[in-house]
């Protein structure tokens, strides 16, 4: 894979990953007349659940459903600039125009009002744009193998170095599909959020398995692992590195963990061997889902990765996959329970779940 850095016309980074290392030079040259990326981002933390939460008020201009033939995530063509300046590309990775968490933030840590009960500090991290392909038509799904492991290699790298950027404890990448998740930009794309802060769900995940290795002394996921793939249960496709199932508490009406057979505590720990099976089994499941319901299926792909200092012995990689649609022209809401309380009910079990996705296949 050959990778080249450029920098757009407002300096943000810009990074192409051609399959082919003989690939042309990547020598185009932003044209337009940008503005300097002005974010504002600030970490607010509740003192009632401990949690912090992002406020990023400038994102309220962001780019909101353009027409095809207006995407900014398809390469340039003439008269059309956009922010892949080249005309074609296998996959880019560039910094978001509207982050959410920036380098560029200022400010010190403080509290709301200098009342000293409401710590505050600035939003300081990255937020990068992952597009799959340069095809406005294509989805995930319909990628190939050896692309899905060129993006799992981007993962690999973009992880790596975010890491090492100045604020970042956790690096997270992820995919919205589907107008129903609330995806504004149909071209095929995912994002990578470098967090200042470790997330909830994961200071929730290294607790318990923190728990359950002191009285086990093995890792909580390993032996779920272990169990789903003893039962078969729940199994929706098996490869020679990775086991894709749905959990025994699956929250969501369509659930899936994609979880590797090794612990590794990131997507660069992953070896060749396990980079290639992923993408044959990931496919597989995305397959299923579209089958499912005979139409293309809105889900959000959530890696969970462990933080960059913190709890690198305890984590195990996973990849969670969960759409929202319970029925083909039916939506699961997060109404009161859910979105008030933080408790799930799920309109099927587990079970039923996994026994569709096999009958998709």
């Amino acid at each position: 894979m050959k990778r080249t850095v450029r920098h757009l016309a407002d300096g943000r980074e810009i990074i192409y990953f051609d399959e082919q290392p003989n690939a042309p030079e990547r020598t185009a040259v932003d044209t337009r007349d940008l503005p300097p990326v002005s974010a504002s981002s600030e970490i607010r933390l509740d003192p009632l659940t401990g949690e912090w939460v992002a406020m990023a008020a400038h994102r309220q201009t962001r780019t909101y459903k353009p027409p095809a033939d207006l995407c900014p995530l398809c390469p340039s063509t003439p008269g059309r600039p956009s922010e892949i300046p080249e005309s074609g590309y296998d996959v880019v990775v560039f910094e978001n125009r509207f982050p959410s968490f920036s380098q560029g933030v200022t400010g010190t840590p403080s509290t709301v009002d200098e009342m000293g009960l409401v710590p505050t500090a600035p939003g300081r991290g990255r937020c990068e744009v992952v597009c799959f392909t340069s095809d406005h038509h294509r989805s995930f799904t319909a990628l190939t193998p050896a692309r899905v492991r060129t993006v799992v290699d981007v993962w690999a790298d973009r992880t790596a170095g975010l890491s090492t950027v100045d604020g970042v404890e956790q690096v997270y990448p992820f995919e919205n599909r589907g107008e129903e998740i609330g995806v504004t930009l149909h071209h095929p794309h995912g994002q990578i959020y470098g967090y200042p802060f470790v997330t909830p769900r994961t200071r929730r995940t290294l607790e318990v398995a923190r728990a359950y290795r002191e009285e086990h002394g093995r890792p909580v996921l390993g032996d779920v692992l272990a169990a789903e793939r003893k039962t078969g249960t729940r199994v929706v496709v098996e490869g020679e590195h990775w086991t894709a199932f749905v959990p025994p508490a699956a929250r969501w009406p369509v659930h899936v963990l994609l979880v590797p057979h090794r612990q590794v505590p990131d997507i660069p720990a992953l070896s060749d061997a396990e980079r290639d099976d992923f993408a044959r089994v990931y496919l597989e499941v995305l397959r299923r889902f579209e089958r499912l319901y005979d139409r293309p299926l809105p889900y959000i792909a959530s890696w969970n990765q462990a933080p960059v200092r913190t709890g690198r012995d305890l984590a195990w990689l996973h990849l969670e996959v969960f759409s929202i649609l319970r029925a083909k022209d039916k939506l699961k809401y997060l109404a009161g329970s859910e979105s008030g309380m933080g408790v799930w009910i799920n309109d099927a079990t587990p079970e039923q779940i996994a026994e569709r996705l096999r009958a998709a296949g």
